[in-house]
């Protein structure tokens, strides 16, 4: 058998380099279990202006698997289904995450969030690290938090500060309190 010049060696083709990383994916993607995901993809859309990319769909119309994007980030998410081995905030009774979202307008963000029924958890205010935060819980049981980078002064940040440390110093007081407990 002879054997092959380098020549053509060389030009047989070369496979299409396949990147691990899905186009428009970060390196993390939340993946986000909801009872109701059909409902909830179209609030996101309408809380958040989300972009659905994709949703397959089994018999029924539970959501197999779906992707949005809100600004250039992607989350995917799917309905709960028996047996599986994570479940929607609702069923546990809380959550242990949150969707951070930074905007460019955070206050008309904020707005619409509420306007399409987001509950306030934390209100949009100036905060002493420089951003203007706020936190919401969606009707699905996720929680969200909504900021943007703000200027501000080192009086102002020092002030805001020492609000907020007073606030957290009476937390563990006002948490044992019967009210809290209501």
């Amino acid at each position: 058998m002879p054997k092959k010049s380098k020549k053509a060696r060389k030009s047989k083709p070369k496979k299409a380099k396949l990147d691990p990383i899905p186009k428009g994916f970060g390196t993390v993607t939340p993946y986000l279990s909801i009872d109701g995901a059909a409902e909830a993809l179209e609030w996101y859309k309408k809380a958040f202006g989300a972009k659905e990319l994709n949703r397959e769909t089994i018999p029924g119309g539970k959501i197999m698997h779906a992707r949005i994007r809100i600004g250039d980030s992607i989350i995917m998410m799917s309905d709960v289904f028996p047996g599986a081995d994570t479940q929607s905030p609702n069923a546990l009774g809380n959550t242990t995450t949150t969707m951070h979202v930074y905007s460019k307008n955070v206050d008309k963000l904020w707005q619409q969030a509420v306007d399409a029924g987001a509950k306030v958890t934390m209100p949009l205010d100036n905060q002493f690290w420089g951003e203007r935060y706020g936190k919401l819980k969606d009707p699905f049981g996720h929680n969200w938090s909504l900021s943007q980078r703000i200027q501000m002064t080192k009086a102002e940040m020092k002030e805001k500060q020492e609000q907020a440390m007073a606030m957290m110093a009476q937390r563990p007081a006002m948490e044992q309190s019967p009210m809290a407990q209501e």
